[in-house]
Order: structure tokens, then C-alpha cells, then sequence
């Protein structure tokens, strides 16, 4: 499938095919830009140990993702990954949701609980948004980081848990941590080993990729058959601030493909306030419907161009996305279908990868080995 001229360059249909292939993906995760290649870089570093690391980014980034990265990377991939967000604590009952408790330890305890700390032993526990666990309970938390070990509420015995701790926040500790509202030593230990997100307005080039990802992934979802978005849109898109950044721009992609009354989606389909936002409406104000079969009326100026060239994959990036492909089919047996559920994406993009990296064609009789 190509690109459709139609008029002026700016009201050129761009395919999703060329989207989709303009940069590499591992997960939902979209590798273009030097950034993300450095957070891989860190993920393929850090991924072999069981050492606690700290996420930070702001909301939307993909800290989940990175999180899921290192748990099936790691040394543990099979084990459990259990995921807490610290702003669902229950104060009163934090630290038995964290440790487990009892039963009869307080009331309503009518039955033992184990917790979340050793319902992920054997894995890797997520704590989401750490930046709101309660003060009280820092200090145990520090004290089973270090120690690995948790003590139930109400009980006198310590339980040995051998997990990975990753926990990830989008606020700045350090000034909480200078305001009184996080503990230091608990922040130290946990920052060093950590990552940063860059939000997407710092990585623009890879957006255009972005958009293909999540245009192909609610045709998927809705039975759409969206095939082409104009260059308009694409750069209305790159101009935006994204200040909900990953999650914002897929909220906004869902609702083009579900509004595209054809296979193509223009300006006209985009959110309201991305448009407003760009200031798009007075750069742009007679583009036609993506329904529409009449072409655009020439336009004065244009935001700026956006590269939609192929960039080459660096060694790294080709070295992780390789071993989580194997990965993948280890886990389902070699079930191509299920592999390319598992890693969200299409099979034709799944059998396109294993084309390009090489894979055998029993791969999930191969070992994998760590990164180094």
C-alpha cells in the first residue's frame, strides 16, 4: 500500500504500513529517538538483577511498560508481576495490604492475608506512584528492601520474600524528600538504580511511529480499516504539547479511528482540542473530511515538517528486541499468534521481525541468554 498524493506535500495520505515500519517497537514501547534507546540501554543494563529500581517520568509515559520490560528481561521472567498503585493504600491498612497480616490481628481480619510483598515472591512487585506511600510506612518498607524478609501485622514471625522491587512515581522525591514528605534513606536506596522517562513532547520524531502503533492497534480492536492519515494531521499531531504525553496521544488516535468515516483519517477527525491546541484551525481551516473526495485548498504556511525517514536501529535496541522476541515464543511454545498477543502487536508484524532479526524457525527451543 502506498502513499496517495492529493494536492499540495502538507495534504499528501501518508500509509500506515510506512508509519508502522518507520521505527522498531518492543512491546508497546516505540523506538525512535536517542532518548528511549538510552532508557532501553538502562533497561538491558539493569535487567539480569534483582536490584530495586526507580521509575520516574510523568503521567502517560510508559513507566509500566518499562517496569513489565525489566520483569521479563530479568532473571525471573515466569515469576509473578504484581502491580500496586500507592494512592489505593488504605492508610489503616497499608501496611497489611504491603506485608499481610493475621488472622484476628485486627478487626475484621477474619482470615490470613499474605500481602502483596510475598504474593510477588518468585517476581517482581510494581509499586506504582510511590511518591504517595505513607510516611509511617516507609521505614518497613526500607527495612524489607534491605533486609528481604516481611513481617505480617500480628504476628511475631519474619517471611524471607525474594523478589525485584521496582517502583515508579511521576513527582520529584528529592524536593519531597527536602520538604520532609519522603524519607531520604528510603529515597537514596531507591534511586540508584533508576530510569527517566522523557515525555513525549521531548521526543518528537517518534510520534509519526507512535500513531501508526495505535492506529493499527484500534483497527484491531474496533474492526476498522484505517489505512492512510494525511501529512496535515501527522504534523498537527507532532506540533501538540501532549501534556497526558503516550496515554493522551493514544486516547486521541482511538477516537480518529473510531470518527474516520473511510480508511483515512484527516484534520477534521482529530480531537477539538488538539487542534485548538496547535493552533491548527487557522493553519488548516478548509481541509475536507477524511470522507471527503475533494482535495484541500492550498495553504500559506505549515507547521513544521516531520522526518519520516527510516533510522537504523542501534546494536542495542536489535540485541533486546531479539532476545524479548525469543522470549515471547519460549513462553507460548512457539504459537506465533499468541506470541504476537503477548507482545502487542500484529502477526504480520511479528513474522516481519523474525524475518529481519534472524529468528529459527523453532525458537522457543533456543535458550536466551541475559544482556550483558
Amino acid at each position: 500500500m502506498g502513499t496517495a498524493p492529493v494536492g499540495d506535500g502538507a495534504n499528501e495520505m501518508v500509509s500506515l504500513d510506512h508509519l508502522v515500519n518507520s521505527a522498531d517497537r518492543l512491546g508497546g514501547m516505540v523506538v525512535r529517538s536517542a532518548q528511549v534507546r538510552k532508557v532501553l540501554k538502562s533497561v538491558s543494563q539493569l535487567s539480569p538483577y534483582k536490584a530495586t529500581v526507580l521509575i520516574s517520568g510523568e503521567s502517560g509515559t510508559g513507566k509500566e511498560l518499562i517496569a513489565r520490560a525489566l520483569h521479563t528481561l530479568g532473571p525471573v521472567p515466569n515469576g509473578p508481576f504484581v502491580t500496586l498503585n500507592c494512592s489505593n493504600l488504605i492508610e489503616s491498612l497499608a501496611e497489611s495490604q504491603l506485608f499481610g497480616h493475621v488472622r484476628g490481628a485486627f478487626t475484621d481480619a477474619r482470615e490470613e492475608s499474605q500481602g502483596y510483598f510475598r504474593s510477588a515472591n518468585g517476581g517482581t512487585l510494581f509499586l506504582d506512584e510511590i511518591g504517595e506511600l505513607p510516611l509511617k510506612l516507609q521505614p518497613k518498607l526500607l527495612r524489607s528492601v534491605e533486609t528481604h524478609e516481611v513481617q505480617p501485622v500480628g504476628s511475631s514471625h519474619c517471611y524471607k520474600v525474594d523478589l525485584r522491587l521496582v517502583a515508579a512515581t511521576n513527582r520529584d522525591l528529592h524536593a519531597m524528600v527536602r520538604a520532609g514528605q519522603f524519607r531520604d534513606d528510603l529515597y537514596y536506596r531507591m534511586s540508584a538504580s533508576a530510569i527517566f522517562i522523557p515525555p513525549l513532547r521531548e521526543r518528537r520524531e517518534a510520534i509519526p511511529a507512535f500513531i501508526g502503533f495505535f492506529i493499527e492497534q484500534y483497527n484491531r480492536l474496533f474492526g476498522k480499516n484505517v489505512s492512510e492519515i494525511s501529512r496535515r494531521a501527522i504534523e498537527i499531531l507532532c506540533a501538540y504539547q501532549w501534556p497526558g504525553n503516550v496515554r493522551e496521544l493514544s486516547n486521541a488516535i482511538e477516537s480518529a479511528v473510531i470518527l474516520s468515516e473511510s480508511n483515512r483519517i484527516g484534520v477534521s477527525d482529530l480531537p477539538k482540542q488538539i487542534v485548538d491546541g496547535t493552533g491548527a484551525e487557522l493553519l488548516y481551516p478548509h481541509e475536507q473530511s477524511s470522507a471527503s473526495s475533494h482535495p484541500a485548498a492550498p495553504v500559506a504556511r505549515r507547521l513544521p515538517a516531520i522526518d519520516f525517514g527510516d533510522e537504523p536501529p542501534g546494536f542495542l535496541l536489535d540485541d533486546v528486541v531479539k532476545k524479548t522476541l525469543m522470549r515471547s515464543l519460549e513462553e507460548t511454545e512457539g504459537n506465533r499468534r499468541r506470541a504476537a498477543g503477548l507482545l502487542g502487536v500484529s502477526r504480520s508484524t511479528l513474522y516481519r521481525m523474525l524475518i529481519r532479526y534472524g529468528i529459527a524457525e523453532n525458537p522457543h527451543r533456543l535458550s536466551v541468554p541475559h544482556p550483558i
